[in-house]
């Protein structure tokens, strides 16, 4: 196949320079044609920087191929994508299943812009009761299912886990210790105490009843509730009836925190055993899908998603990517309810099957409970969506207002705001937040290990007198960690994206602090040849560092500006800069923590784990390493001579 090379790359010129892009994009995708099979496959687009712009997949490649070599048939979004296609890779398959499962693993891998994604994708919390102690401990499991027992759920949240976890111990007393601590117990702990475990550990319950205890759980958990209910009923009308009051009433507490479980899941819809349920809602060229997890006929809670895509993609296209990336790393349980068809819905069914292992339904209900469920699944998406589209026209506004006070020509698309962290030069660190129109976006944070001068003495910028000069910690000088900063962050975008088609340039650059900043911001963006290109503000905390009086500082200005106390735009400026600053002292504090854990015989080479934790377990410390001689080293196993000398000489150097 051609290499990116065998079509030309020159730039544009201004005018027409769209067209020409389209035009070479298109010669580039003609340029594989005579490569291409008409096998099933996964084809991607790559762009000339090697940024993923489009992974898809197709029945026979070579049809699809051909379609993107005709621009003139294409929508917009696709002309965009072909005139920045500079290379194409191909994966031939055995059959389009196993095209669209890889297309959706490259999706989730590689993230290319062009396509749907799924952008949060955190895993799911389960409930598992282990089954490797003959007495099962009951405990929240998130991630691979390696541990020998048996997993309930997904819950939709730590929260909705953790709730029914701590109803689940009320009503059947089953232990959330580790097995460290049940085999070190003597007498019983406060979880007995405050009736949430039966004290299996001191042996108040013997095996026998504790496994049954189990069962129930298991039962309870797997939809068969009233089973459990009506078995725990008659035995507390026994033992009331044997006046044995004091057992009845345990199992009237049981039979109520079982009830409890049930009335805190929200609707529980009759008819919907093991299931998915998915609703999507667009409006205003954005999509919100609702997720409702049941498990055993319970509703095991819901969660919201926002996937990326572009305003003109069609709602069945819209769902279909989602599922796919959805499912990509989880098992889809047996039935996949919508409320609407997703795109290749037939191929979707096929895929999920073979992920799971099982035959998995997908199923767009009419009527029965199944459509109560997918409707009250679409109403939550609808009012999720209305919150976010609300958010959306409010953050708009107030960055509307912040471009009027900035000086710029149109609201800005990306805010960067910048914050240095560090304790007398020391574990410096640069954040970088970015906000936009739809809020933070955290997956474009970047922090920055400060090194250099910075780190040594505190400095005024030249010509900045002491009066006007902020605050700085002493040990440090964060005029020249700004500069470093804001020289390598402009340094690279400068070299990676020239042309500024990725998205990833600033409108608006917002520095915590103040004229010193500002200036050393400044300095290191006329060193790029940038100064007029990149808006610059500073903000500074007013009088005695007085939270609330903050001063915009802007380039050329003589006075700060100091915005009214309860300005909607000073409230957004503190948001930003306190998220700055939340950011980059967090950044700090785990290089600091790193760096504080860090082990000295860590930096010898040939000091692999087995030789460290021998010279940590016979020295105790690897201080007590660092004072050994060659003959006490020796004595370690796995240390020889040779070994220690090399301990000995990295301790010694001048020895």
């Amino acid at each position: 196949m051609p290499d990116r090379d065998s079509v030309s790359m020159d730039g544009d010129d201004a005018a027409g320079g769209s067209e020409r892009r389209l035009t070479r994009g298109a010669a580039v995708v003609k340029s594989y044609l005579g490569h291409l099979g008409s096998d099933p496959g996964v084809y991607r687009m790559i762009s000339a920087d090697g940024e993923p712009l489009y992974v898809g997949k197709a029945h026979n490649l070579k049809r699809r191929v051909t379609t993107y070599s005709r621009p003139e048939r294409l929508p917009i979004r696709l002309q965009r994508m072909v005139a920045e296609t500079a290379t194409m890779e191909f994966v031939t398959c055995a059959n389009e299943v196993e095209a669209l499962l890889l297309e959706n693993n490259l999706i989730k891998r590689l993230m290319p812009r062009y396509n749907v994604l799924l952008r949060d994708d955190k895993t799911f919390p389960d409930i598992l009761i282990r089954g490797d102690h003959p007495y099962p401990q009951i405990v929240k499991h998130r991630g691979a299912r390696d541990v020998k027992g048996d997993y309930f759920g997904p819950f939709a949240s730590a929260g909705s886990v953790n709730r029914t976890l701590n109803v689940l111990q009320r009503a059947f007393l089953l232990r959330n210790c580790s097995d460290g601590v049940f085999r070190g117990r003597s007498r019983p702990c406060l979880q007995y105490q405050i009736k949430r475990c039966s004290a299996p550990c001191v042996g108040y319950i013997s095996e026998t009843d504790y496994a049954a205890t189990v069962e129930q759980a298991k039962a309870f958990l797997s939809g068969r509730s009233q089973e459990v209910k009506d078995a725990l009923a008659t035995g507390m009308q026994k033992a009331s009836e044997s006046l044995d009051f004091e057992q009845a009433a345990k199992l009237r507490d049981r039979l109520r925190a079982m009830a409890q479980v049930q009335s805190s899941q929200d609707i529980n819809i009759e008819g919907v055993g093991d299931a998915d349920v998915v609703a999507l809602e667009q409006r205003g060229g954005q999509s919100c899908i609702q997720v409702f997890f049941y498990r055993g006929g319970r509703n095991n809670g819901n969660r919201a998603y926002f996937p990326s895509h572009d305003k003109q993609m069609e709602a069945g296209t819209v769902l279909a990517g989602f599922l796919g990336q959805f499912y990509e790393n989880r098992p889809p349980p047996k039935d996949v309810i919508v409320n609407l068809a997703p795109a290749q819905m037939d191929l979707l069914v096929e895929a999920l099957s073979v992920k799971a292992g099982r035959r998995v339904a997908l199923a767009v209900p009419q009527r029965g409970g199944r459509r109560k469920a997918v409707e009250h699944a679409a109403e939550n998406a609808r009012e999720a969506l209305d919150r976010r589209l609300a958010e959306s026209s409010s953050q708009r506004r107030l960055l509307a207002s912040l471009a009027e006070l900035a000086g710029l020509d149109a609201p800005p698309e990306r805010v960067e705001v910048y914050d240095n962290s560090h304790i007398s030069g020391r574990q410096a660190i640069g954040g970088m937040i970015v906000a936009g129109p739809e809020g933070f976006t955290k997956g474009q944070y970047r922090k920055f290990n400060i090194r250099g001068e910075a780190t040594t003495a505190a400095s005024a910028p030249v010509g900045l007198s002491d009066a006007a000069a902020p605050y700085v910690p002493s040990g440090g000088d964060d005029y020249a960690m700004t500069r470093e900063v804001i020289q390598r962050r402009f340094a690279r975008a400068l070299k990676e994206d020239p042309e500024r088609t990725s998205g990833v340039w600033p409108d608006l650059v917002i520095l915590d602090g103040g004229k010193g900043q500002l200036s050393a911001a400044l300095e290191a963006l006329e060193e790029l040849g940038l100064a007029d290109e990149v808006p610059v503000m500073a903000v500074a905390k007013g009088p005695e560092r007085e939270a609330g009086r903050e001063r915009v500082i802007l380039p050329g200005t003589e006075e700060p500006i100091l915005l009214p106390p309860r300005d909607p735009v000073l409230y957004f400026i503190q948001r930003l800069r306190d998220e700055a600053h939340r950011f980059a002292i967090g950044s700090h504090r785990k290089r600091r923590a790193k760096e504080q854990a860090a082990n000295p015989l860590d930096e010898i080479p040939g000091i692999g784990a087995k030789r460290k934790k021998a010279l940590m377990l016979y020295f105790g410390s690897a201080k007590g390493v660092s004072r050994a001689s060659i003959a006490d080293l020796e004595k370690v196993d796995g240390i020889s001579n040779a070994v220690a000398r090399k301990i000995f000489g990295h301790f010694h150097p001048t020895g």
